[in-house]
């Protein structure tokens, strides 16, 4: 069936370099699931962590309560756990301490009938390796539409 993409975190490449990409799954409840298949979802101001017991929590992920939720509905900003084989959290955890690496959400998804929510281990740009990305995609951009006259 594919992929559906709900939401992209467009920031995250532009302030991070993205070094490795890594697929999680989501344990939501039940009106979350619907709020996301309307597209209610912002992962702009969500980070990754990885506590001491080796479980991966995803933060900020704000997922706007459902419409037609009773009192039942879910908390907006709640900590969500995220599903990942345990090589790839022990793999993640030992290369985000040793290269000092962050963890930032990118995407995410539908797979099938999964919500999946892609990660990428980051290195943070500094100021001047923003402008040289911003300067390298003008020049390709003006390339492309065959005006660059310098």
């Amino acid at each position: 069936m594919g992929i559906k993409i709900i939401a992209k975190n467009k920031r995250a490449s532009f302030d991070y370099q993205l070094i490795e990409k890594f697929e999680a799954g989501l344990v939501l409840v039940g009106t979350e699931v619907k709020s996301l298949r309307l597209g209610k979802v912002s992962i702009n101001e969500a980070h990754i962590s990885i506590d001491n017991g080796g479980e991966v929590w995803a933060n900020n992920i704000l997922i706007a309560p459902y419409d037609f939720g009773n009192i039942n509905n879910h908390q907006e900003n709640r900590r969500r756990k995220l599903l990942l084989n345990s090589k790839e959290i022990v793999h993640m955890a030992h290369k985000a301490q040793a290269e000092r690496l962050t963890i930032v959400p990118t995407m995410i998804y539908f797979k099938d009938s999964n919500v999946k929510l892609e990660i990428a281990l980051a290195k943070g740009k500094k100021l001047h390796d923003k402008r040289e990305d911003q300067a390298k995609k003008d020049v390709e951009r003006k390339l492309r539409r065959g005006s660059y006259d310098d």
